[in-house]
């Protein structure tokens, strides 16, 4: 008997790409929430936040990444096209 039936199919069908824009809210709002209850308001927070990069580049570096955005991540990516050709391909 053929039991290929109840390999329950694609686990990701669905799941794959960026989040919804629900789940991306939720979890904006959990955090809020999360930084409140720790710090009592979000500007404490940041507050928090600018005293401790004085002292650590990590914390500098979140800051100003929420200040003035994360940079554009670039990839330099250089092919020798000649590579593994043949010769009479140059002709």
């Amino acid at each position: 008997m053929d039991k290929r039936k109840n390999n329950g199919g694609h686990s990701t069908k669905g799941k794959a790409g960026r989040p919804s824009k629900e789940d991306e809210e939720k979890v904006k709002r959990m955090c809020e929430s999360a930084i409140i209850k720790v710090y009592g308001s979000l500007e404490k927070y940041y507050e928090n936040l600018a005293k401790e990069s004085k002292d650590s580049f990590p914390h500098l570096k979140l800051l100003f990444e929420y200040y003035i955005g994360k940079p554009k991540e670039t990839k330099d990516i250089k092919m020798d096209v000649n590579k593994n050709f043949p010769e009479w391909l140059d002709e």
